[in-house]
């Protein structure tokens, strides 16, 4: 049996499994899978059927390397690099955070995992479509007005998440999002403290304008740092 017909069938495999979408965006309404809903699953097909991988980084490409444990035929899944930039993180946990997206999405790649969640999340909530009106006199064209940036800064230091809002921008979610990466790059019940700490004054606009958000962001506190306690 070839390399490519092994990993068509670890993909037939994959598919016949209930997986579960443990990553979820609330305030988008809808949910994703995270490495460990289906890696642990991969690697157990793989080593049924003779499926080796690697996963390797350089400064252009992020690679997935699958090989067949029998006959040492490959297929390598590509990605092209990319940069990550958390405000007070140094260089190797941008890194970490870049190389930890990859892999995900490599294997997303290679086991033709497909995420369709936001048309899902929007299925169905559109009113059917309603006669064209005739056109009218097309009105004198206005100077394009250039989006205002404001920008919103942690206390300076380690931690420090720097929010620069457009009015035609998410705040809310960019917080949210920069506060799960900054979770994940925390190494110590310290850090938790210290990114809540930092960033207070993000997390206090949170609170006052959209509490549930709010409500979810210090969920995910409790939870890492009751992690670090535990260990």
């Amino acid at each position: 049996m070839t390399v490519h017909k092994k990993l068509m069938e670890a993909r037939i495999k994959l598919q016949g499994m209930e997986l579960r979408k443990s990553g979820e965006n609330k305030f988008a309404g809808y949910k994703y899978f995270e490495l460990g809903d289906f890696l642990p699953q991969t690697m157990t097909i793989f080593h049924s059927i003779g499926l080796a991988s690697v996963v390797s980084f350089d400064a252009e490409f992020a690679r997935l390397c699958i090989v067949d444990t029998e006959d040492g035929s490959s297929i390598t899944i590509t990605s092209p690099m990319a940069d990550a930039n958390l405000k007070g993180a140094h260089p190797i946990q941008n890194l970490g955070a870049v190389e930890s997206y990859q892999r995900r999405y490599l294997w997303l790649a290679a086991m033709e995992i497909v995420e369709h969640d936001i048309i899902d999340a929007s299925a169905g909530a559109e009113p059917p479509p309603k006669p064209a009106p005739k056109p009218l006199p097309k009105p004198e064209p206005k100077p394009e007005a250039k989006p205002v940036e404001k920008v919103t800064a942690g206390t300076p230091g380690e931690w420090q998440i720097t929010l620069r809002e457009r009015e035609d921008g998410d705040w809310a979610q960019a917080i949210v999002d920069a506060t799960d990466l900054a979770l994940q790059l925390a190494k110590s019940e310290a850090d938790v403290q210290n990114i809540f700490k930092v960033n207070r004054i993000h997390f206090n606009r949170l609170k006052n304008e959209t509490p549930t958000m709010y409500d979810e962001v210090l969920e995910k506190f409790k939870q890492v740092k009751s992690k670090f306690s535990q260990e």
